[in-house]
């Protein structure tokens, strides 16, 4: 499986110029014979505390949703992207999975931020989520930047998931933690961990070049660059064969420190 991950320079709160980014990132992509392209969180806004001026319905036919379905077809990729949801009046911080013009998964994140606010703006999503693609079958999971920083929920989606992908706009102070708590997760879960982050300036903030690809031993596997596009080559059997060998999960005392929450498999028929 071939994977893109961006390095989105997120136009601050304008969704026309971002979509034209997103098409040509996704063209470009779409060359490359990648299977999937993936976008940071907030793809069309940036991490604005203004979500009612960007908030789009939960439904097939909402701007954002059509408008990515169409490029999946348009250039025959799956794509992974970030958008505010609304839902009975209350904002969602949302991550969408898209494969053949079909949404086959989408997250509301679990942990709004509220050191930057994002807590008093969004509410906080309640269900882990997973996915099926391909045959034979691959299991996705996917969180959202602050998310990062709590590693259980990480363990329950690897249950099922060997590849997560973590969307961010983590901006350059905190850089070090980034890299440090994506090889974390990919290590103690035994999976490929993307990471997909922005870059430039948006809210004040500045963001650097930092998406990445580990494996689930750990291992970087995409290179340092400040290109828009970096390619990982991801074989998803590999982290069944490491979990055979060496069975880590095996050992874990669930019942000491696990919560109640359980990972759903996304249905495409909602």
């Amino acid at each position: 499986m071939k994977i893109a991950l961006t390095q989105m320079d997120i136009v601050w709160e304008n969704p026309i110029e971002n979509k034209k980014i997103c098409q040509r990132l996704t063209q470009e992509a779409g060359k490359q014979h990648c299977d999937w392209i993936i976008f940071p969180e907030m793809t069309l806004t940036g991490f604005t505390m203004n979500p009612d001026q960007f908030r789009e319905p939960i439904h097939a036919d909402a701007p954002t949703r059509s408008f990515f379905q169409r490029l999946s077809l348009d250039y025959n990729i799956g794509i992974a992207y970030g958008y505010i949801a609304c839902k009975q009046e209350q904002n969602y911080n949302h991550f969408v999975y898209v494969q053949n013009g079909v949404t086959i998964f989408e997250y509301a994140k679990l942990h709004p931020f509220s050191y930057g606010e994002e807590s008093y703006h969004y509410h906080a999503g309640s269900q882990i989520m997973t996915t099926q693609i391909g045959d034979p079958s691959i299991t996705l999971s996917g969180f959202i930047c602050y998310d990062l920083r709590f590693p259980e929920i990480f363990q329950k989606a690897s249950r099922d998931a060997t590849v997560i992908f973590v969307t961010a706009n983590w901006p350059e102070p905190r850089i070090a933690h980034w890299y440090s708590l994506l090889q974390a997760r990919a290590i103690e879960n035994q999976c490929f961990i993307i990471g997909v982050n922005r870059t430039g300036d948006g809210g004040g903030l500045h963001y650097i070049p930092s998406s990445v690809a580990f494996n689930p031993y750990g291992e970087r596997i995409t290179p340092e660059s400040d290109s828009e596009l970096l390619y990982a080559d991801i074989q998803p059997e590999l982290a069944e064969q490491y979990r055979n060998a060496f069975p880590l999960k095996k050992d874990r005392r669930a019942d000491l420190y696990e919560t109640s929450l359980q990972p759903s498999l996304y249905d495409i028929s909602q």
